[in-house]
């Protein structure tokens, strides 16, 4: 299950909007502030972020500027959903690194239309990374020299996390995952964050290149 946080301090909104995306298959986490937003992303990163502007303590922009220059809020899908509808808070925004900008009041197909669109293209990139890495690895060039190589530490997981391991250093979304263990997608996404945990990790990206790097590859079959 994909999570979306929301940021947003007026309450109606907040709720509203959690409540349609939940509808929809979401799992949803609310923020009040900029500050609070990213105390829940450092603890859970999510999926998608779409956030207001005007907000006290830390605004829209300052959140979106504080995630764009950190390592892991650099590719996470970001939409405003502001009541400042001029040009110019448009522009910024979308300067700031966003990738998309609703006006309030908005349409609940309209929204869900941003956020499935912004999800399926941060699929396609961690798709085309895991396989520019995959090709990256594959060129690099082979030691003159032949040496025995130390056989591979076993990984420090349970088998059930291990399972979903060899899943996702092949890019499957936890959907994917999900439907080819036969489990729920909120289990997967419990196995990976304690699979990114016991192997130091912060996201897909680098559970891929740790397991390219260390020779670990998916089994036969």
């Amino acid at each position: 299950m994909e999570r979306i946080l929301v940021v947003d301090d007026e309450a109606d909104c907040q709720t509203v909007l959690a409540m349609y995306l939940e509808s929809q298959g979401y799992q949803v986490e609310c923020a009040n502030s900029g500050i609070e937003a990213l105390s829940v992303f450092e603890n859970a990163q999510p999926d998608l972020v779409i956030s207001d502007v005007m907000m006290p303590e830390m605004d829209g922009f300052e959140l979106c500027r504080s995630l764009r220059t950190s390592r892991l809020g650099q590719l996470v899908p970001f939409i405003f959903l502001s009541g400042q509808g001029e040009m110019e808070s448009k522009v910024k925004g979308h300067k700031l690194g966003a990738d998309d900008y609703l006006v309030k009041p908005f349409q609940s197909e309209e929204i869900l239309a941003k956020v499935k669109a912004q999800l399926e293209r941060a699929h396609r990139v961690h798709a085309e990374i895991v396989r520019m890495l995959q090709i990256s690895t594959a060129q690099a060039p082979q030691p003159t020299v032949v040496a025995v190589l130390p056989e591979r530490a076993p990984l420090p997981l349970t088998p059930a996390e291990e399972r979903v391991f060899w899943e996702a250093i092949q890019g499957y979304t936890n959907k994917q995952i999900s439907n080819q263990l036969f489990i729920s997608p909120r289990t997967v996404q419990a196995h990976l964050s304690s699979i990114f945990s016991k192997l130091q990790l912060e996201n897909r990206a680098q559970l891929v290149k740790f397991a390219l790097e260390r020779g670990y590859k998916p089994p036969q079959t």
